[in-house]
């Protein structure tokens, strides 16, 4: 089986190097020289334009599309559906908006080809540990795609969550959940900080095994904390990718009560606004420079 991978970045093109290692033929495109690159060296046959790609795939072709969500993903959705022929299969891989879904898989049936959304989690470590990966196709779509996702994803990492929008909408709830649990090990490293006495690092590292509270989460910011103590080179300005937004969007949409999730999203808000980064980085050197 051949795949036409449409954008060949940190996550792309780990994800290339996981195809290509299960014994699948990988056509790629990115528009960086250097993503190229790096995806070749992964075992990745990549290309300079995207009509080369999907002409090297053979049909009927899967192109599977790790873009920025907005405007540069449905318009490299358009061209690739203008192409597309009975059998083919889209995948949206980025982190879309769930309600962008539906017109994406009118136009694939259109052209008697099929659309799938895939939220994808696992961030840069996914091509050592595998991916999350939550499918909104119908169950045909998700049959012909499962050779590929048990490449790309950890131990029984994906799932078919629903139909077309289905895999973005519970990407975008994973994000905001994840905004939470972020929030609350910030403001618990921050109550540990403020306490001269306590070793920080011994204390995260006493949560992290086998405590109620261990995570993956958790593992990165001990790594955060042991190479960097003093936190010198982390922003205190947070931004946020949009799908925390349409999480608490959602949230009240449906009348769900969401207190912690919107918390944490305003967080980030609050952390952009004038001079509260400056504050919050005195603070917590402040803080640390009371530790022992």
């Amino acid at each position: 089986m051949n795949i036409a991978l449409i954008g060949l970045g940190t996550m792309g093109c780990g994800m290339a190097g996981r195809l290509v290692e299960a014994g699948f033929g990988v056509d790629g495109f990115d528009t960086s020289p250097e993503a190229r690159s790096h995806a070749r060296d992964r075992g990745a046959v990549v290309h300079r334009t995207l009509e080369a790609t999907l002409a090297a795939a053979s049909a009927p072709r899967i192109a599977w599309l790790m873009l920025p969500a907005g405007e540069t993903t449905r318009a490299v959705i358009a061209t690739v559906l203008a192409s597309a022929g009975p059998g083919d299969l889209v995948v949206d891989g980025g982190n879309s908006h769930f309600q962008d879904a539906a017109a994406h898989a009118e136009l694939a049936e259109a052209r008697g080809a099929k659309f799938a959304d895939v939220g994808v989690s696992g961030g840069k470590w996914g091509w050592k540990h595998g991916y999350g990966l939550m499918v909104g196709a119908d169950p045909d779509a998700y049959r012909c795609l499962s050779p590929m996702l048990d490449a790309l994803a950890a131990d029984g990492g994906h799932r078919r969550v629903g139909g077309p929008g289905a895999g973005h909408l519970v990407k975008a709830l994973h994000n905001g959940v994840q905004y939470g649990i972020l929030q609350a090990y910030a403001e618990g490293y921050a109550l540990l900080r403020a306490h001269p006495e306590v070793d920080a690092l011994a204390a995260l590292e006493a949560w992290q095994s086998g405590s109620s509270i261990r995570s993956w989460l958790l593992e990165q910011i001990l790594a955060a904390v042991e190479s960097d103590p003093a936190l010198e080179d982390v922003d205190p300005v947070v931004p946020d990718s949009g799908m925390g937004r349409w999480t608490s969007e959602e949230a009240i949409r449906l009348g769900v009560p969401a207190p912690v999730l919107g918390a944490a999203l305003h967080a980030r808000f609050r952390s952009r606004s004038d001079g509260a980064a400056e504050r919050l980085l005195r603070a917590s050197r402040t803080q640390i420079g009371g530790q022992r």
